[in-house]
């Protein structure tokens, strides 16, 4: 059994506390005081695209917002602060978080699932008791990343769970080719597992934030400046390929090969052409102190 890797510091220290504060209710008056005309978003945890109708999803501290191609952004649900997020299918999202305030319910959702693009969530599992920072889906299978005990847990039917290694990580990918390869963001590095996220090897460089595995030969980490590198060797080799606009990331996900989404300190960008070039999908008002 490998060590449980030492707490991230460092380089990824900011982006991890920015992480945990984004978690507080610090911006709540500010997303009461915003309508679906005039959304005041502070804080990005999630980007996806629905292939049902090709619309861009953004999971942000006051709620998830639909980005219509005209840039017109509109809230589709209530206003609850959405961690881990992901899209994993038509009008189907996982999500995980904690609630509006007021609203009652556990403080930490677990899991939760939207089978109608987000309007409506329901819990189906480790509800009270986790807040996954990070989700990903692949082999049919949930890979979630516990924030709340610091451990990876692993589900094939979304309500029981394998708890698998401990560390320190602030987000995971899951090879598309191999169930087996999951790797970690750390302070050391990206760490790699070969089982399935039992054990993970000690992070080497080079330190990236987020990570995301869209094809075997299409791995992408963006930096902690927001520097975006692709590897088509699972991790072996990187070479950047651009940056986003705005420093800091604060989520990132790689649609395809080639449309890569990244949310910055100001604004949620898309590229269309593996991060050689970006254009601005929605600003990011209030990102700093969230």
């Amino acid at each position: 059994m490998k060590p449980r890797l030492r707490p991230v510091t460092a380089v990824t220290a900011a982006l991890l506390a920015a992480a945990l504060t984004a978690c507080s209710s610090g911006s709540d008056e500010e997303a009461k005081s915003s309508s679906s005309s005039d959304l005041a978003v502070s804080h990005v945890h999630g980007l996806g695209i629905d292939p049902a109708d090709g619309r861009l999803y953004v999971a942000t501290h006051e709620g998830v917002i639909a980005v219509t191609a005209d840039g017109k952004p509109k809230r589709v649900g209530d206003q609850a602060d959405y961690m881990g997020f992901t899209v994993i299918g038509a009008k189907t999202f996982l999500g995980s978080g904690h609630p509006a305030q007021g609203s009652g319910g556990d403080a930490n959702r677990g899991l939760i699932e939207s089978t109608d693009a987000g309007k409506t969530w329901k819990t189906l599992s480790l509800g009270g008791k986790t807040d996954f920072h990070a989700l990903k889906y692949a082999h049919n299978t949930v890979y979630g990343y516990d924030s709340t005990s610091g451990v990876l847990r692993v589900s094939k039917n979304r309500t029981t769970w394998d708890a698998r290694a401990q560390l320190a990580a602030l987000d995971i990918a899951v090879s598309p080719k191999n169930p087996d390869t999951v790797l970690a963001t750390t302070e050391d590095g990206i760490a790699r597992s070969g089982d399935g996220g039992k054990t993970f090897a000690a992070g080497s460089a080079p330190v990236m934030a987020f990570l995301s595995w869209p094809e075997t030969d299409a791995l992408y980490g963006i930096d902690t400046a927001g520097g975006l590198h692709r590897s088509t060797d699972g991790g072996t080799t990187w070479h950047k390929t651009g940056t986003a606009p705005g420093g800091r990331p604060q989520a990132m996900t790689a649609v395809d090969a080639d449309r890569i989404l990244a949310a910055t300190r100001n604004g949620v960008y898309e590229s269309r052409d593996g991060g050689k070039t970006f254009t601005e999908r929605l600003p990011i008002s209030a990102a700093e102190g969230h």
